[in-house]
């Protein structure tokens, strides 16, 4: 058992002043139950807690960290910039570099806006929809989460699935009634939406890897291509919220992994290289309807400031190494197989969702997990909790929730795998003693 003492002591006095003690639900532990770990530093693959114990860590600030935490030159490039002005309020060149690069990478994005979070980036988009077909209501998936812009905590994932909460208190009824929803993967209920609300879908929003149910995967029916299909006949937006797998699954999101190019596309985490960014992109015709080249109005403070800048030009110049995404995505499918193996030889239940470097290991006795209600309805969240401590005292530092996805860095080395499967290995024979 870990010693967190300190830990212990930070929870308790974050407690009297933030709510819950966290800026950000999950991190609350309140799903998986023990101490919320507050940490130190971190480098390569590892981190610190206060308590100075060390973790493998497969959260990376939620995906960002695909080069590693505190890599060298991004470090460097970033305290460079600092020391130049942390934030003007005016354009910088740093605004162009980055937007160049994004476009260079996205296969869908002409023009690109830069924002301060990914949830600004999706309520924005949304927004931008909207003005252009001149419509407002729009689906999303079941279980989607696209930040916490009101329209969108309608069945959302992520935090309000792991509290058994799909909906926010303070989200007003009216907002509720322009969000449709749709099981993901099913098409037919899509149809049926456009049916029932002909000629007023603005757009449709979905991850095409969605991670905030954990990872989930694609149906081979097409469910992407039927999708620009059907918003191709309605006069309707296709949105991509990629604010998680973009980058992540390919040096042009998943957009490029699946051939299915969007009208509008959300970016944010890797896009910042772990500062506070996001960005929406898209055709020319639809960004140009953005302020001051249109009516339709978005601004930021810090929008475009050069730290933010600087990390995701630092990043993303890195992604396009020979043979990055091969070696990354190899790392995840060894540890995939290994940790279903060790379930296998301890006789849990368990299957795996993995898309390039993310993946989700789901404690069930279903043969696929393929939407929120197969987690909610089927999955052990019990046993999940536990096995989450298990491997905090084994030294492996996992998403705190069965509604989330792990993510495989640059940094991590094929030995940090093998001790990840040799940990789970010991963490499950405890748990099944």
């Amino acid at each position: 058992m870990s010693d967190t003492t300190r830990s212990q002591q930070d929870f308790d006095q974050a407690k009297k002043l933030l709510p819950g003690g966290v800026n950000s639900p999950v991190r609350a532990f309140k799903s998986v139950g023990g101490t919320p770990r507050f940490f130190a530093r971190a480098s390569g693959a590892y981190v610190w807690d206060v308590d100075n114990n060390q973790y493998i860590d497969y959260i990376g600030s939620w995906g960002p960290m695909i080069l590693g935490h505190a890599h060298p030159d991004v470090v460097k490039g970033v305290q460079e910039t600092a020391a130049l002005g942390m934030s003007f309020g005016a354009p910088c060149e740093l605004e162009i570099e980055l937007a160049q690069l994004v476009i260079d990478m996205v296969p869908s994005i002409d023009v690109i806006r830069f924002v301060n979070s990914g949830t600004e980036a999706t309520m924005s988009a949304l927004r931008l929809a909207r003005g252009f077909t001149g419509r407002d209501k729009f689906i999303k998936f079941d279980g989607g989460y696209h930040g916490h812009a009101d329209g969108f905590l309608v069945k959302a994932g992520s935090g309000a699935a792991t509290f058994g909460e799909p909906d926010s208190a303070g989200v007003p009824a009216d907002y509720a009634k322009l969000t449709l929803t749709a099981p993901f993967n099913d098409i037919e209920a899509v149809k049926t939406l456009f049916a029932e609300n002909s000629g007023e879908i603005a757009c449709i929003i979905v991850e095409p890897v969605p991670g905030n149910c954990g990872v989930m995967l694609l149906h081979e029916n097409g469910f992407l291509q039927q999708l620009r299909d059907i918003c191709d006949a309605e006069g309707a937006l296709l949105i991509f919220d990629e604010v998680m797998c973009g980058f992540r699954v390919a040096a042009g999101g998943a957009q490029e992994r699946f051939s299915i190019m969007p009208d509008l596309t959300c970016l944010g985490k890797i896009i910042g290289g772990g500062l506070p960014v996001g960005a929406y992109g898209g055709r020319e015709e639809i960004m140009r309807m953005i302020s001051p080249d249109g009516p339709v109005y978005q601004a930021g403070t810090l929008s475009g400031n050069p730290l933010a800048m600087r990390g995701g030009i630092e990043t993303l110049s890195r992604l396009r190494a020979p043979g990055f995404y091969e070696d990354l995505e190899g790392k995840a499918t060894t540890l995939v197989e290994g940790l279903l193996a060790g379930c296998k030889a301890a006789g849990v239940p368990a299957v795996a969702n993995q898309v390039g470097a993310m993946f989700t290991i789901f404690f069930t006795k279903l043969e696929q997990v393929n939407c929120c209600s197969d987690v909610s309805s089927h999955c052990d969240l019990t046993f999940f909790g536990r096995y989450f401590n298990a491997m905090l005292d084994e030294g492996v530092y996992l998403a705190p929730s069965q509604y989330e996805a792990a993510f495989v860095s640059a940094a991590h080395t094929d030995q940090d795998i093998e001790n990840t499967i040799a940990a789970a290995t010991r963490a499950l024979a405890k748990l099944t003693a």
